[in-house]
């Protein structure tokens, strides 16, 4: 089983981003043990990101008032190592035009399975070793 993981997971308005909603509200993640916190808007997950340390940002391409590559290079001036996964429609554009998404460490394609976002999820946030509750000295 995967270790617990907060998430902030940042969806677009379209049916995608309603997917990502229900899966949220289904508790598919939190029966794993992962937290998520919820935005739909760029500019507001930024402000969350810069408060909050999270396991892993994931982000939509297209938001209102800030694009997901937008956030991705926002968080990264801030916090070089945080994880950031992309969903976009636009994955395969991208990938054939070499264009690069400054920030983003994975980019998963609309439309897509949740267990292709399992995997993305695997690979931006490695296994941390189980906590003891002791310090390390």
């Amino acid at each position: 089983m995967n270790p617990a993981l907060l998430f902030l997971l940042l969806q677009a308005p379209d049916p995608v981003g309603q997917y990502l909603a229900d899966l949220e509200k289904s508790g598919v993640l939190a029966a794993e043990g992962h937290h998520i916190i919820l935005e739909q808007r760029g500019d507001a997950g930024l402000a969350l990101a810069r408060n909050d340390p999270f396991d892993v940002v994931i982000t939509d391409f297209e938001m209102p008032k800030m694009r997901g590559d937008e956030l991705a290079a926002a968080i990264k001036a801030r916090s070089p190592k945080q994880p950031i996964v992309m969903i976009t429609a636009y994955a395969e554009m991208i990938h054939s035009a070499g264009l690069p998404l400054k920030g983003v460490d994975f980019l998963i394609s609309k439309p897509f399975l949740l267990e292709n976002l399992r995997q993305a999820i695997a690979k931006a946030a490695p296994a941390k070793p189980p906590q003891t509750g002791k310090e390390d000295r």
